[in-house]
């Protein structure tokens, strides 16, 4: 199992003890002091190699247990978590311009999405504190993981949306028994009261960026994608990205990687977000390596899942990819609804619109000229069924008919 030997600080670099705080740093703040876990990376480049990998019978995200701040083993629930599939789709790749595309389907895990990686965690984290009631804030997805995974615990959650929240996420949550708050604003206010009733009630805080347990659920879909192809590395991975969490975790994990030797390089991470709604695309584009410029300002995209105006993780998201060598793309709603349909069409893929977002990136990408005969992976971080109204509005209507084969004919 992980024992991590310190939290630091994304910004001023101070390091605490890995208990010494629950959340953020209390110099920096909650939004410049985003927290990540270090690990003594010397013992563990003989603890944890490639051989000892491949030998593992393990299929889930718990193979990287000894790189996961997790100390009790029985909290780990049966749950199949990670060893999502990679597909490859070398038709559309080509058409692409790409020497290979490949398609890693994260919409296949328990709730349908990447951030089951990131709640399964904190729910054991939650365990071991000794917590009794977790919360957080969520467009849906980051929500419906919680909820799920705290189901088959003694933990009560509480959950806060913002009211433009799809139905089927909200569905989920109360399927698992969550105590549901539909908040009257936007996400970023649902997220502000959540955090504040967790101080107030003494709640285990999930929400994003907030809880530094998060990018390390999300940083395995790095290593499993790195393990899953062999350690022949993609040349760019295309993340969606809302409040920056899981782009930070796809960062920390290909540098974690590097760190214990698996590999000598990285691919290059490249964020996608929605026009209407791209703080961290501005940001990145102003950063000057020093100060992460925070710009804040209203969102509203088709992909609620990335529809974030006030980022809580943009420092670590900007600086992260800084230091990978990537780069951000911004991509039009009505991109994301065609990528929508063309993932499914031409890969079998349904992903919601977030999830679609990183092959809109990509295939924005392409139109310009860029990445020829390059490599080339996709996060799908949710499943499609998570938001089946955006799913209508990116096609047509189905025929409808009296049951007799004339009208069928006729139709055709």
């Amino acid at each position: 199992m992980g024992d991590p030997r310190a939290l630091r600080c994304v910004s001023c670099r101070t390091e605490y003890g890995p208990d010494e705080l629950e959340y953020t740093c209390p110099t920096c703040g909650p939004r410049r002091g985003t927290l990540e876990f270090l690990y003594d990376y010397d013992a563990l480049r003989s603890e944890l190699t490639r051989e000892r990998l491949a030998a593992d019978g393990e299929r889930s995200m718990w193979r990287y247990l000894p790189l996961l701040p997790i100390r009790d083993a029985r909290f780990i629930q049966q749950l199949l978590v990670g060893w999502t599939p990679i597909y490859r789709a070398p038709a559309l790749g080509r058409e692409l311009g790409f020497a290979e595309l490949l398609v890693k389907d994260d919409g296949r895990n328990p709730t349908a999405s990447y951030k089951d990686r990131a709640s399964s965690l904190v729910v054991i984290a939650a365990q071991e504190k000794g917590k009794e009631v977790v919360t957080c804030a969520s467009t849906g997805n980051a929500a419906s993981s919680l909820a799920g995974f705290a189901a088959a615990t003694d933990l009560e959650t509480v959950i806060f949306v913002p009211e433009r929240a799809p139905e089927a996420k909200v569905a989920q949550l109360l399927i698992y028994g969550a105590r549901v708050f539909v908040v009257r604003g936007s996400y970023d206010v649902a997220y502000d009261l959540a955090a504040e009733a967790a101080d107030a009630f003494g709640w285990y805080n999930r929400s994003a960026a907030m809880n530094p347990y998060l990018v390390e659920g999300k940083k395995t879909g790095a290593l499993e994608l790195a393990e899953q192809l062999g350690w022949d590395l993609p040349d760019a991975v295309f993340v969606s990205v809302g409040d920056g969490s899981v782009i930070s975790g796809v960062c920390k994990g290909f540098e974690e990687m590097r760190t214990l030797g698996w590999t000598d390089r990285v691919p290059a991470v490249i964020g996608v977000q929605a026009e209407r709604s791209a703080p961290v695309a501005r940001s990145f584009d102003r950063f000057d390596g020093v100060t992460v410029e925070i710009d804040d300002g209203p969102a509203d995209t088709v992909a609620d899942s990335i529809c974030v105006g006030a980022p809580r993780d943009i420092v670590k998201a900007v600086t992260y990819v800084t230091r990978n060598g990537g780069r951000f793309v911004v991509v039009s709603d009505e991109e994301i609804l065609d990528a929508i349909r063309v993932l499914a069409r031409r890969t079998g893929v349904f992903a919601e619109p977030a999830g679609a977002a990183a092959f809109a990136g990509a295939a924005r990408l392409a139109r310009a000229g860029e990445l020829k005969e390059k490599r080339v992976a996709i996060l799908v971080t949710g499943n499609g069924l998570k938001d089946v109204r955006a799913a209508r509005s990116a096609v047509g209507e189905p025929t409808v008919i009296d049951p007799v084969l004339a009208r069928v004919e006729e139709a055709l």
